[in-house]
């Protein structure tokens, strides 16, 4: 992703090698994205029917989680507008005030996407015909191999090296302890001015040699493990990843054209690895493809994600675990910020300082709404359960509920990553209501207000009631 973005973004102005072992394999977990993906293929000119044909991709209007505030609850993470505002005031205050009056809606009845979602429908839909109901927004299932694949071809086309092999070490400048070059198991020294270390969990640059550090967060993210399989396909083809709470953990379900994904996380206290894979396995949907392959890991950051002349991406950068399928985006997010921040061979302070902070800020964010689906659950039918009822929320995230909880307002700070819809579908999702609505949300005389949401539910079920199924669309449109 690095090389084919880098490559359009700054021309034959630089010499970009690309330094892969086919030896090494990849954790290839990351197949579930969200809707900010479609700005690469956009920035890159690629047609999106073409890339999703190239890596066996369907669509994706959401997460559905399953059992995480109680066992038999169930709620949908859309993406997308719920309802529509009016005037300056958010929808979902005018909901909250048709609730408190006794009204039992919910606030997915008022969501395209989830209403898509649960009749396993999708198309292409910008907005809600003359109305000003927002339309679809999607991310992309795929075979994450496949698509770097992809980027691969993409990227060789517009000039970038690849060479095969391994790195076997790594020589630092003796004047300011800058890379030099990285060493190959071919004998060969390549020589940089800018490294991308992309070389995972090991952190092979970052960490091997410059030693950046690492900041753990298994007090707030408890899961360390994961056990993944592939399995045949079923129908239907759901639209919207599935995200289901188990015993020690939770498991994810993603549906791809020729399979499906599904990976069991889990935290090791609680469970051992075998009896995760067993779990799994008796949790799919379809015949086992393989054997469970086992992943470690570790949620957290590295202290520093540009030191000296070297730029962490991916795993290499720290890892917060994929429930809300947030691993892809920040590669993409730290990409973007390289970008705007491109330095000279000199690598100025000024510039790895700020990268440094917002790229931290962004994890952060992250880590908090994801934090939230552990900390806010009534589940106490285990002993990892009643662990997470204990967790204490990070300080951002305890504001945003205290807030929430005394007001029904919602503030997103500096741009973060999670927008106030998403923390609003998963506050109620997991139980937290507010005690209030804004005051100006009775501005409105009870018979516009039904009116009003009345209006919104009907328009929401007729458009979705006109798309075609999900697999009739893929079929029509990307068919790998």
């Amino acid at each position: 992703m690095a090389a084919a973005i880098l490559a359009k973004a700054m021309g034959p102005q630089l010499s970009i090698r690309l330094i892969e072992s086919e030896e090494i394999g990849i954790v290839g977990v990351g197949e579930a994205t969200i809707p900010q993906i479609r700005l690469i293929n956009s920035f890159l000119g690629v047609d999106e029917n073409e890339v999703l044909r190239a890596s066996q991709g369907t669509f994706k209007l959401g997460i559905e989680f399953n059992d995480w505030r109680r066992v038999g609850d169930s709620y949908l993470h859309a993406f997308g507008e719920t309802g529509m505002p009016l005037g300056p005031l958010s929808f979902h205050h005018y909901w909250l005030r048709s609730q408190q009056a006794g009204g039992k809606t919910r606030l997915w009845d008022y969501s395209l996407n989830t209403s898509a979602a649960e009749g396993l429908r999708f198309a292409r839909m910008d907005k809600v015909g003359d109305t000003p109901v927002g339309g679809i927004r999607y991310a992309y299932h795929f075979d994450a191999g496949l698509y770097g694949q992809f980027l691969r071809r993409y990227a060789e086309q517009r000039g970038v090296r690849r060479s095969e092999g391994k790195v076997v070490d790594v020589h630092l400048r003796a004047t300011d302890g800058f890379i030099e070059s990285v060493q190959m198991d071919s004998g060969e020294r390549i020589e940089g001015d800018l490294f991308l270390d992309c070389s995972g969990f090991r952190g092979l640059l970052i960490e091997g040699a410059l030693k950046a550090g690492f900041d753990d967060w298994s007090r707030w993210l408890p899961c360390n493990r994961a056990v993944t399989v592939a399995s045949a396909r079923v129908e239907p083809m759901r639209p919207y990843t599935q995200s289901n709470a188990r015993p020690a953990g939770w498991q994810w379900r993603i549906p791809l054209q020729h399979r499906t994904g599904n990976g069991h996380v889990y935290c090791s206290d609680f469970m051992s690895e075998d009896e995760a894979s067993a779990l799994l396995l008796a949790n799919l949907d379809g015949e086992a493809l393989a054997e469970p392959r086992a992943l470690r890991f570790t949620s957290g950051i590295r202290n520093t994600l540009w030191q000296r002349n070297c730029v962490a991406l991916g795993l290499a950068s720290g890892f917060v675990e994929p429930l809300e399928s947030t691993a892809i985006h920040l590669v993409q997010s730290c990409i973007n910020r390289l970008l705007t921040l491109f330095p000279d061979r000199h690598c100025d302070a000024a510039l790895r300082d700020e990268f440094n902070r917002q790229t931290r800020y962004e994890f952060e964010s992250v880590r908090d709404f994801l934090v939230l689906h552990y900390k806010a659950t009534e589940r106490d039918d285990t002993p990892f359960w009643r662990h997470c009822a204990q967790l204490q929320l990070p300080e951002r995230a305890a504001r945003k509920v205290a807030l929430f909880r005394a007001s029904g307002q919602i503030v997103r700070e500096n741009e973060e990553l999670f927008t106030e819809g998403s923390w609003l579908q998963v506050m109620l999702g997991q139980g937290i209501e507010p005690e209030r609505y804004h005051p100006s949300a009775d501005a409105i005389s009870a018979a516009q207000l039904d009116g009003f949401l009345r209006g919104i539910r009907g328009t929401v079920a007729q458009a979705a009631a006109m798309l075609p199924s999900h697999s009739e669309y893929v079929a029509g449109h990307c068919r790998a």
